[in-house]
């Protein structure tokens, strides 16, 4: 796959792990706590800076699907989802938390989404003529 596509393909995975993580939090609780979403918004979208500079570095112009993450990004979110499923069906914590932080983390997810389809859509000239990815 061309190096632009893998940005459409993190574009489209953050997106829909991020609606769905919002979609949970909303239905368990009907507000937006934007505490938890400025903390994880922030490191969201740094990491998906520093993700587009690494995609758009491939060597070559084609590289395989797999590669709009890497090693470290794939190992995060297996930890996170399979510690967010865990602690939801616990009972460790009550649905206001669930509510809560689930709807933060989940809209800043979507927001690396739309970082990411920024990426795509601005191209590789947006990289030559210097401006952030």
């Amino acid at each position: 796959m061309r190096n632009r596509t893998l940005l459409a393909i993190a574009g489209s995975v953050w997106l829909a792990a991020g609606g769905n993580v919002a979609r949970i939090g909303v239905q368990a609780y009907r507000g937006l706590p934007r505490v938890v979403f400025g903390l994880f918004g922030s490191m969201f979208f740094r990491m998906s800076q520093k993700h587009t500079r690494r995609i758009r570095g491939y060597a070559g112009e084609t590289q395989p699907f797999w590669r709009f993450f890497d090693r470290k990004a794939y190992l995060i979110m297996a930890v996170m989802m399979g510690g967010g499923i865990s602690l939801r069906y616990s009972g460790l914590v009550p649905e206001v938390f669930v509510a809560v932080f689930y709807t933060g983390l989940g809209c800043a997810l979507a927001l690396a989404g739309v970082c990411f389809w920024g990426a795509f859509l601005r191209g590789p000239a947006a990289l030559e003529e210097g401006q952030a990815p």
